[in-house]
């Protein structure tokens, strides 16, 4: 009966899909259809390589060769752009061979695929967030290997994404005058992404809006860390004539959040 209703299933899906039609592939030894699927990815033949990783996993799931096959898979997805794909599969990769030689590539494999989605700056960033997570992962578990390198350098530039995230919501409060939002936003810059090139203007944007409240201290103290970190840079040349124009100098608070946070990082 279930013999009957299997067939009878099938028929009815070819009725519907004429042009595909499923293969099967015999039992063979693991390493042979290894084989097949690597020369098939030489030929970019993509789609039939991952059958032939997928049947080897199906058909020898405790074998090393079936290992393998998962992390070719997750590896394909990545390559082709089928970023869901690939994590699903690295995923499963790291559940079952968490302390395998391998398993630093395929948490690299995860990070890299949130990285490679990360969105326009004018979008939701949380593709950028998960991407940073996933980084992180790498470095933390994997210091000294070579995707702990890589991530690192990924890693700085998600966190500019983030930073010119908040940079761009930032200027929007100052031009609608609300000063407390965007001292908020230039905030997060400073304390959280004083490595991009986005914090010499988030210094500048404060000094900007510190001055537009009246809050005099700060804005000359935002002023101060840029020339004392940044002396050479633009941004520090039109805030220094920023407070000069109200008849101050820039002049450091060490009481102030801005010199307490460059001081902790050693950056002033």
């Amino acid at each position: 009966m279930l013999v009957m209703l299997g067939a009878s299933l099938g028929g009815c899906a070819n009725l519907f899909d004429t042009d595909k039609e499923e293969k099967i592939y015999p039992d063979v030894p693991a390493e042979q259809r290894y084989n097949e699927g690597l020369t098939l990815m030489q030929k970019e033949d993509y789609a039939e390589a991952i059958k032939r990783f997928e049947d080897v996993d199906r058909q020898h799931p405790y074998s090393d060769w079936a290992r393998k096959s998962m992390l070719m898979i997750a590896y394909i997805n990545y390559n082709q752009g089928r970023y869901e794909e690939s994590i699903g599969a690295a995923k499963r990769y790291l559940t079952l061979h968490p302390g395998s030689a391998d398993a630093a590539y395929a948490q690299y494999l995860i990070a890299s695929s949130y990285f490679d989605q990360i969105p326009d700056i004018s979008r939701d960033q949380q593709r950028t967030q998960r991407a940073m997570d996933a980084l992180e992962e790498v470095v933390r578990k994997y210091p000294d290997t070579e995707y702990a390198v890589s991530a690192k350098r990924k890693l700085e530039v998600a966190r500019d994404q983030l930073a010119g995230k908040e940079m761009m919501i930032g200027r929007y409060y100052l031009e609608q005058r609300n000063y407390a939002g965007a001292i908020n936003r230039f905030k997060v810059v400073v304390t959280r992404y004083q490595t991009t090139r986005h914090v010499e203007e988030a210094l500048y944007r404060l000094t900007e809006a510190y001055m537009a409240l009246g809050i005099m201290s700060e804005a000359q103290t935002s002023a101060a860390v840029l020339g004392y970190n940044f002396p050479d840079s633009s941004w520090y040349k039109d805030a220094f004539k920023l407070v000069e124009s109200r008849g101050v100098s820039p002049k450091l608070n060490e009481q102030s959040w801005i010199a307490k946070a460059f001081k902790g990082l050693g950056l002033g």
